[in-house]
């Protein structure tokens, strides 16, 4: 059998642990690395398409940095959504691209900010791990527990998050059959 080697658009541990977790239990030997890419987007993605884009961008550009078989990119983003005390949701989108050019796109669950921490993103333009950094004295929480694992007192921590998206990213390579792929 031969090794898929993964290239990740990041260097976060988080997000490399996620794509290693997943893979690592769909193909028999996988070799992950986390490449320092731009995602082409601002730093805190304010719309589907932005995040979107943005985890395309990562995906393309690591996969084509050292020539992998598979590239992957993550990138969370804040979604306008009705309903909400905020007005928006914090999704995770994920990217998975081959050799062939073939994206898959997924997500993973999405979460409200509390207003406050929104509020400051919106006006002062910062993103969010340094919003939640100062609000929790967690130095680099999105490269730990992230925002979620903060906010659900440990019930789901950003890894887990992150491997939702990688896994809905991966259902079309895994019923190749019904997307025609």
């Amino acid at each position: 059998m031969h090794k898929v080697v993964v290239a990740v658009g990041s260097t976060n541990p988080v997000k490399i642990a996620a794509v290693r977790n997943v893979l690592s239990r769909i193909y028999d030997y996988v070799e992950v690395v986390g490449v320092k890419v731009s995602s082409g987007v601002s730093d805190q993605p304010l719309s589907i398409d932005e995040t979107i884009i943005g985890a395309i961008n990562r995906a393309k550009r690591a996969r084509d940095k050292i020539d992998a078989d598979l590239g992957v990119g993550i990138e969370a983003g804040l979604v306008r959504t009705p309903h909400t005390l905020s007005g928006y949701i914090d999704v995770q989108y994920c990217a998975i691209v081959d050799r062939r050019g073939l994206i898959t796109l997924g997500h993973g669950p999405g979460f409200e900010y509390p207003p406050c921490v929104v509020e400051r993103i919106l006006a002062e333009g910062r993103t969010a791990g340094d919003v939640f950094e100062e609000l929790t004295g967690i130095r680099e929480i999105g490269r730990k527990i992230g925002a979620i694992g903060y906010l659900s007192g440990g019930l789901m921590d950003r890894t887990k998050l992150s491997e939702i998206a990688v896994l809905m990213a991966m259902i079309p390579r895994l019923n190749r059959e019904l997307y025609g792929i």
